[in-house]
């Protein structure tokens, strides 16, 4: 005999309260192992795919392991040292570039810059909080990430977590499989392949994309021999899972630095725009066709507002799990909707009248 709907609802409530309990106390502990269990779930269809051409699965988690421990160093020793140092100078000259820009509206707008206006006490204010706060706001970020990543969860026990979970991977699938309820078992089943395409869509799909993209900016944008190009670059293309925002965001942002540095030198300016309009033509055409398909069935209002709400409530911890989270509550409701609109509630008396 079937449990009662209303026993069922307190079973699955007591489990919701535990993990989200669980998360609230254990937030900054379990970050080692979420960031493992995120790593190993992203790099399990690469570890099926050495199995189908030969490698035992030991052999292809190890594999996987060394690739990625030498990509891992050849990051921290190239690239972050160089946007640590792109960020602070940013920062520092940041001011400077207020300073043009309010002599550039003087020259040619004076009006607006008369002794007093509101737009002059504004950049004002602009270029005093970019060089008070700028360098507070580094020191607490880079801080935070010490902190939170320190050195034997980044070296030691992520690698160890990742390296197990994803030898372990389908193995741990099938017992959580056999601890399903019976009853609902092949519902359960439909809804997590569907989450699993959500987020296979999203975060290999979407993560690649932005990969690639964050490269392809950073390198063109160097390659103009714009300043701050790696960090105007790395930042459009780590934003770009929510459409046009990398493309906006850093294509104004890469535009106004063109515009300080290279005035008067039209075609570098024009150069910079290229690469954000070659980027958005590569993006449209090639690389989220090829790598993300249709639709992911994640709004990005709803995935801003799960990153803001998961970040702000569990720290860290809660912008790994946003997506996750956000895609399995979309699957959830869509599934919910459609039981809706097949019930008596949505369709009235019709289909008894039918019947009749």
């Amino acid at each position: 005999m079937a449990l009662p709907v209303k026993e069922q609802v307190k079973y699955w409530t007591v489990a919701t309260v535990v993990f989200l309990g669980a998360l609230w106390f254990l937030g900054g502990m379990l970050l080692p192992f979420v960031l493992g269990m995120a790593i190993a779930y992203v790099l399990d269809p690469v570890a099926d795919r050495l199995e189908n051409i030969g490698f035992s699965r030991i052999w292809a988690t190890v594999t996987i392991t060394l690739v990625a421990a030498f990509l891992f160093i050849l990051l921290a020793l190239l690239v972050v040292p160089e946007a640590v140092r792109q960020m602070g100078a940013l920062i520092n000259v940041a001011p400077e570039m207020v300073d043009n820009f309010q002599t550039f509206i003087s020259e040619r707008f004076p009006s607006l810059m008369a002794e007093g206006s509101t737009l002059r006490q504004s950049l004002g204010g602009v270029a005093e909080a970019i060089q008070s706060k700028g360098g507070e706001l580094l020191n607490g970020v880079l801080a935070s990430a010490l902190s939170l990543l320190n050195v034997v969860a980044l070296i030691v026990l992520v690698p160890v977590v990742t390296f197990y979970l994803l030898l372990d991977w389908d193995r741990m699938v099938g017992q959580i499989d056999e601890l399903l309820p019976r009853d609902h078992a092949p519902v359960i089943r439909k809804l997590a392949r569907q989450i699993d395409e959500t987020l296979a869509a999203f975060i290999r799909g979407q993560g690649t994309v932005c990969v690639i993209l964050g490269t392809y900016y950073a390198v063109a944008l160097m390659l103009t021999g714009l300043q701050f190009g790696l960090i105007v670059g790395f930042f459009a293309g780590m934003v770009s899972f929510i459409p046009y925002v990398g493309a906006i965001g850093g294509g104004a942002l890469a535009i106004g630095l063109a515009l300080f540095q290279f005035w008067g030198d039209w075609w570098w300016i024009g150069a910079v725009a290229g690469v954000f309009f070659i980027g958005q033509i590569l993006e449209g055409n090639v690389l989220t066709p090829n790598l993300v398909g249709g639709s992911v069935g994640l709004h990005p209002v709803w995935l801003i507002f799960a990153l803001s709400a998961f970040g702000m409530i569990f720290g860290f911890v809660g912008l790994l799990i946003a997506v996750p989270v956000a895609a399995s509550i979309g699957v959830i409701a869509r599934y919910a909707i459609g039981q809706y609109k097949d019930s008596r509630l949505y369709k009235g008396q019709s289909d008894k009248q039918e019947a009749e």
